[in-house]
């Protein structure tokens, strides 16, 4: 039986416009230019050159029927879409001239020269038969990009049988292995960080403070990695001068042998979107001239609505039809340009307000001076949503006099001191980082010992808190940090 109901929901929609100008607040420099670059190749009515856009300004284009345009315009885009990664420009939305093979293709990576490469390219100057250059290839091949190997022998020789249909007993993986072992970087294809520093120790000059290093580490590797260092002294019944030798050996070993011969990493270019002058106490600022192009209607398509109106609008339908075309290429490219001019007046709105929050530490760049700020502190004094402001922080970063820095950098939750006064955790963390770098080595403040620093310094603050603030800033516990 059909049944009849009544349901109330609510819906939250953006429009294309929306969609676009939330993507472009949130890029970066670079990533803007491309935007930039990309929209005037898709776009033939944007143009970057210095002609002016006024002369379709004062255009009568109403004499031609619109409906079709406005009703494909007014569309509303669901909330779903703005979460996609979907970057089609937001004519291509509502116009029926994309093509089937408009595709979105990104440009590869081109690898660099691998530890991989390396250690294929010294065996191929180890003469073995096919069945071991088969093993040794194997082994190349799970050697990971730290350059240890994280299978067992076991598990190996089932790979081989499974993948190569070779059968193979754990003294040929041995014996391969061991050639493996002997190529560059020294250490190379060890199981784990023991048997990677004995190799290295093993191809050094074996002289005295080596040979009792190489005992250190086969006999008292745990008391040596926890720094347990009165145990090793009184286990070889040696003083701390003689340990200490053996140690600065085992300190010039590489943990990661393969971390120098990989060339593929990729490195991200920063451009700073800010640069920030300081002069009599003034502080100044300025956008970087990229984050703002010179964009405006093309010529040619503005002539092209002259012309129609010339023509007092006697005309056939293709030419309606390309006329009609045209005026939405232009409406888009205004558009375009509006939204990169609104790019522009929240980043300097942004900018401004941290200056204004932050005016303490950018006069001083002590990170003690950094007040405490979250995203609401700023999107209230320039009155918009925290949303657009996260965008804004993100992705960007300020030039300054104490070096760039990402605009996340000045944001910080707040923590109160005894007397009700309430300070930055970064304050903070900048206390307990200073503390212990001025910690004798041989005698080095532990969680504790930081927290009564603290507390005698006016701060309440727990040991948990404390050691939070300490792994946040990769420092390591106290026993780890004790040098001889």
């Amino acid at each position: 039986m059909v049944k009849q109901s009544l349901e109330q929901s609510l819906q939250q929609k953006l429009s294309p416009q929306q969609i676009q100008l939330m993507k472009l607040i949130e890029l970066s420099t670079l990533e803007l230019e491309q935007k930039v670059k990309d929209e005037i190749e898709t776009n033939p009515a944007l143009d970057n050159d210095t002609l002016s856009s006024e002369t379709i300004e004062n255009n009568d284009v109403s004499n031609f029927d619109e409906s079709d345009i406005k009703s494909e315009n007014e569309r509303d885009f669901d909330i779903d879409q703005y979460i996609s990664d979907d970057e089609i420009p937001s004519y291509k939305l509502y116009t029926n001239n994309s093509s089937d093979e408009d595709k979105n293709e990104s440009i590869p990576i081109v690898g660099g020269h691998t530890h991989f490469d390396m250690l294929k390219e010294q065996l191929s100057e180890v003469k073995l038969d096919e069945k071991e250059k088969i093993i040794a290839e194997y082994i190349i091949g799970c050697i990971d990009e730290d350059g240890y190997i994280r299978r067992s022998t076991d598990e190996i020789i089932d790979d081989l049988v499974f993948k190569e249909n070779l059968i193979c007993d754990n003294k040929e993986i041995q014996h391969i292995l061991s050639i493996v072992q002997k190529f560059d970087p020294p250490g190379i294809g060890a199981h784990d960080l023991q048997e990677c520093l004995l190799l290295q120790l093993n191809r050094k000059e074996q002289t005295e403070d080596i040979i009792f290093a190489s005992n250190i580490i086969k006999n008292s590797f745990k008391q040596f990695v926890n720094k347990h260092y009165q145990k090793i002294c009184d286990k070889f019944q040696i003083n701390s001068d003689r340990l200490k030798k053996s140690i600065l050996e085992i300190e010039k070993l590489n943990p990661k042998p393969a971390s120098n011969t990989n060339q593929t990493k990729y490195t991200e270019q920063i451009i700073p979107d800010f640069t920030i002058s300081i002069h009599d106490d003034k502080i100044d600022f300025s956008l970087n001239s990229r984050n703002a192009p010179s964009l405006n209607i093309s010529k040619d398509y503005a002539n092209m609505l002259n012309l129609y109106k010339e023509t007092g609008g006697e005309v056939n339908k293709e030419t309606k039809q390309a006329i009609l075309f045209v005026k939405q290429k232009i409406d888009t490219a205004r558009w375009f340009i509006n939204a990169i001019q609104k790019r522009q007046q929240t980043l300097i709105s942004t900018m401004t307000s941290i200056i204004n929050l932050q005016k303490k530490y950018f006069l001083s760049g002590d990170e003690k001076d950094i007040s405490p700020m979250i995203l609401k502190d700023v999107a209230d004094q320039i009155n918009m949503d925290i949303s657009t402001i996260s965008r804004v922080v993100n992705s960007k970063y300020v030039e300054t006099p104490y070096g760039i820095k990402s605009l996340r950098y000045y944001f910080s939750e707040s923590m109160s001191k005894v007397d009700g006064e309430s300070v930055s955790v970064k304050q903070i963390k900048s206390i307990i980082k200073d503390k212990i770098s001025q910690e004798a080595s041989n005698l080095p403040l532990n969680d504790q010992a930081l927290v009564d620093y603290l507390n005698n310094q006016g701060y309440q603050i727990a040991r948990r808190t404390v050691a939070k603030y300490r792994e946040q800033m990769n420092i390591p516990v106290a026993r780890l940090r004790k040098k001889l």
